[in-house]
């Protein structure tokens, strides 16, 4: 596979793209065209570049591969998206930029353990209601990139590329002792950055914009069980591993009230939307990954800092999970190490990756599962207004 793909040119990339320019534009030119026929539009570039690998690249190992990953990328997301939907928050009080810091601080700190999907969807209907009377475009902007990317950036379960690193031998808390002191200041940069445009948006509003009293209401707690089960599933081995994920998905929507998930606005269309446009993402961007393997030595790619900037320059405009592998290949490429070899020899690249794709992740809609996720709920009206 490595030699067929390897020659793989970069006017293969021409149907990813479509994709890219597709999803960045049909939605402001035709929206109602783009949202009836998206699927449409990922099915076919994606069975395109499909055809184009097993008739003319002959690179079977590559679909079968990027089959896989896409796999266990949208089993991941999309049980702890269904399982966070059902566990309802409510919080009472007064709207200030103080109890919008907490909520998002402790989204950042439990990404790291229910995911930054997980985090996502639990926490981003009790944000909007709690800003109801003074929503803006920032707030959504600052959890994207606290909540739903940097945060998650201390566990392989906290963020999809860690999560395929873990995969592909990195041990499951190995990036936790060597990024924390990084992932906190970030973390705190962009809160404090966080609170002087929300402390501006405040002026005027003194009154408590909500209930009476404070306090907050939790519902549904079964459902961390659940969430413990998959926490436990990335211990495991495929095909157990998705297995016992889709379990707990199914029996956390099952033993869910209705009455929660229509307090929380809950259905299928985040996760299915990202689940197809992911599907044609995987696909397209094929040849494009494949060249960065392949041609690392000639792109200069050598030090921690431009494998940084390089992972994280493409995690924003590519899928963050598949191009933090393509990137790790790179790294191996280069160093003639594989994955274990790389954790004694050159730790400071898988560092540099790790951090890239996780922080890079939050420019772009198509940078992150979650934030995909996130624009979908948000664009609920009943939410935000």
């Amino acid at each position: 596979m490595e030699q067929m793909t390897s020659d793989v040119s970069l006017w293969a990339s021409i149907p990813f793209l479509l994709m890219l320019l597709s999803i960045a534009v049909m939605p402001f030119i035709h929206r109602h065209w783009w949202e009836k026929n998206y699927p449409f539009v990922s099915f076919f570039l994606g069975l395109l570049m499909v055809l184009l690998y097993f008739f003319l690249f002959k690179g079977y190992d590559r679909l079968v591969k990027t089959g896989l990953e896409y796999f266990s990328f949208i089993v991941l997301i999309g049980s702890l998206f269904v399982v966070a939907g059902g566990i309802l928050i409510r919080i009472k009080g007064a709207t200030t930029p103080w109890m919008n810091a907490v909520v998002l601080l402790v989204g950042a700190v439990i990404s790291n353990v229910i995911g930054t999907t997980g985090a996502s969807v639990l926490l981003i209907r009790p944000f909007l209601r709690l800003n109801k009377a003074r929503f803006s475009g920032y707030l959504v902007v600052f959890f994207i990139f606290i909540v739903s990317n940097v945060g998650g950036a201390l566990t392989p379960i906290g963020d999809p590329p860690l999560f395929l690193g873990y995969l592909v031998g990195v041990p499951f808390f190995w990036l936790l002792g060597r990024v924390w002191h990084i992932w906190l200041l970030v973390v705190l940069v962009l809160v404090a950055i966080f609170l002087f445009f929300d402390f501006r948006n405040r002026r005027g509003l003194d009154e408590p914009a909500f209930e009476e009293g404070r306090g907050v209401r939790f519902m549904g707690w079964y459902n961390l069980l659940f969430l413990l089960a998959i926490l436990v599933a990335v211990f495991l081995d495929t095909p157990w591993r998705e297995l016992l994920m889709l379990a707990a998905a199914a029996g956390s929507y099952i033993s869910t009230p209705r009455a929660i998930h229509a307090d929380n606005a809950f259905d299928f269309h985040p996760i299915k939307e990202v689940a197809l446009l992911f599907l044609g993402i995987f696909a397209t961007m094929m040849p494009t990954l494949d060249y960065l393997e392949s041609h690392a030595s000639s792109l200069g790619l050598s030090a921690p800092g431009t494998y940084y900037w390089a992972t994280g320059s493409l995690s924003a405009f590519l899928d963050n999970a598949p191009t933090y592998l393509a990137f790790l290949s790179a790294a191996m490429g280069f160093t003639g190490s594989d994955v274990a070899g790389m954790l004694h020899s050159s730790p400071l690249l898988i560092v540099a990756i790790s951090l890239g794709a996780v922080f890079f992740g939050a420019a772009n809609y198509i940078g992150n599962g979650p934030n995909f996720i996130v624009r979908s709920i948000v664009s609920r009206p009943s939410l935000v207004t």
